[in-house]
């Protein structure tokens, strides 16, 4: 089959990603053959080809929000030949350690991650977990759903830690994947959005979505926030993030990776109550909570498409910020 791997983590533009013939895999116990149909690429993706994030599996072929059809399925299984499942970040947990034990399985000190721990999506086909898999709501057709299995579940996640009020005002900062996913169950629930971003492109689809107000990245919102969720990995938008919030706002930091937060200011980033969160990974509660929401409100993604022999261009756009909205492999 063909596949993505990560040879030498480095600079996207340096190529890390090589192009390699796999055999196709055996499905284990519990684990489910897949035949990708298509697979989101996330920033998270750029953090693994780029070295980011440590090396966990050598020659890893990235890609965690993957839409396949099962043909063929292990011992132990639940789903089998000819169903559709969405297969997302969170590959499994050990199910018995305290954090699991009281549902907070992201927590997991033993937790495996597709894409990174094992091979992923940016391929023909790939093992996935029965366990960890979604089913997927039929009104999602494949190419949409992809980006939902980890842009739009992490997006949701980081909106509920953001504690955003009823009716109230959310800031988003990092205005891509997620933040346009977050961007709609935000204003679905009556919240007012505001989008500072440096990406004129990304300003319009904001306001095309229904924010009041899209301005630069360090300008400041015409109204103090209730809540503010940064998706870039920029660590000086944290200040500027906090400076926008009113008092006993919340401030979430949704990504997996953050570049160095400059120093903060007790009386004007921090007093009156605001706070600081970050968000990590998410629970299959999450996942199946915003996928039956996406499905029913509906949450539709802005998607490129990109045929899979262009894994490595997708990357190197979405470095660029060249497309608005998130990417998509198609075998």
């Amino acid at each position: 089959m063909r596949a993505w791997a990560v040879e030498e983590p480095g600079p996207i533009q340096d190529a890390p990603l090589r192009r390699v013939e796999r055999d196709t895999p055996e499905p284990g116990p519990g684990e489910l053959l897949v035949r990708v149909l298509a697979c989101g690429v996330c920033r998270t993706d750029l953090h693994v080809a780029e070295g980011d994030l440590p090396v966990h599996l050598p020659g890893v072929t990235p890609g965690h929000e993957i839409v396949g059809k099962v043909v063929a399925a292990g011992p132990g299984c639940l789903r089998g030949p000819g169903d559709r499942v969405g297969v997302a970040w969170l590959r499994g947990t050990c199910g018995a350690c305290r954090f699991c034990r009281r549902g907070a399985e992201n927590l997991c000190p033993y937790s495996v991650y597709t894409g990174w721990d094992a091979h992923g999506g940016y391929a023909e086909y790939a093992l996935a977990v029965d366990a960890f898999s979604y089913t997927l709501p039929e009104g999602l057709d494949d190419v949409t759903a992809a980006p939902l299995l980890c842009a739009g579940i992490i997006g949701y996640r980081a909106l509920r830690r953001a504690e955003l009020p009823p009716g109230g005002r959310l800031g988003l900062w990092g205005f891509g994947g997620s933040a346009h996913l977050a961007a709609q169950i935000a204003l679905a629930e009556g919240a007012e959005v505001y989008v500072p971003t440096r990406d004129p492109a990304a300003r319009e689809l904001a306001l095309e979505l229904g924010a009041v107000w899209a301005g630069d990245s360090f300008d400041t919102p015409p109204r103090p926030l209730d809540s503010a969720i940064i998706f870039a990995p920029a660590g000086e938008l944290v200040p500027a993030a906090l400076r926008c919030l009113d008092r006993g706002g919340t401030l979430a930091i949704a990504g997996i990776h953050l570049t160095d937060v400059p120093g903060l200011d007790y009386e004007r980033h921090l007093f009156q109550e605001r706070q600081v969160r970050s968000v990590t990974a998410n629970t299959r509660a999450d996942g199946e909570e915003f996928l039956r929401l996406a499905a029913r409100l509906p949450v539709t993604a802005t998607t490129h498409v990109y045929d899979l022999d262009a894994a490595d261009r997708a990357l190197r756009d979405l470095d660029a910020g060249a497309f608005t909205g998130a990417a998509v492999l198609v075998p």
